[in-house]
């Protein structure tokens, strides 16, 4: 059974280490940054969101943790907001490493997510997917979370004018 730890401190600064490059190539893949501009806008989203890094109120980060083997294989970090005249949490970021993907672990962590979730005394969960991450749209999906807005873009560059 997958289940949450808090995250360290050590821990935390490995995760900031990786999460702004990450979060950068994944605005590149999706088209909204340029990767010129995405570290440093990555960067800077980063320190605003949390200003205290892990002290930062109402953020909670937590790894991801396999005990059948004792081994750590991801992380989640989620921030406690108020949507609709509710609290609810939101997910920033979940991700299992490479070598331990495609074994249930995302799966079995959002299901501690929502025991986390009850016990903190929240009332649901709203995430974000990029629209070029088929896989996790696929999971969240099967977990049975329900789109609220869609962004759509079509690119035309490059593209010769249609007749009308």
């Amino acid at each position: 059974m997958t289940v949450l730890v808090p995250m360290s401190q050590d821990e935390f600064l490995a995760f900031a280490r990786e999460a702004v490059p990450t979060f950068a190539a994944e605005k590149v893949a999706s088209g909204e940054w340029t990767s010129e501009e995405s570290l440093e806008r990555s960067r800077k989203s980063f320190e605003e969101l949390l200003p205290r890094g892990r002290a930062t109120p109402d953020n909670h980060f937590f790894t991801i943790r396999d005990p059948a083997g004792d081994v750590d294989v991801g992380m989640i970090w989620i921030a406690a907001q108020q949507r609709a005249g509710k609290r609810i949490a939101y997910v920033y970021e979940i991700s299992v490493k490479p070598d331990h993907q495609r074994r249930g672990h995302a799966t079995r962590a959002f299901l501690a997510l929502e025991e986390l979730v009850r016990t903190l005394g929240l009332s649901g969960i709203a995430l974000h997917v990029f629209g070029h991450n088929a896989a996790a749209h696929a999971l969240y999906v099967r977990l049975g979370y329900q789109p609220t807005n869609i962004s759509m873009f079509k690119s035309v560059e490059g593209r010769p004018d249609r007749p009308a």
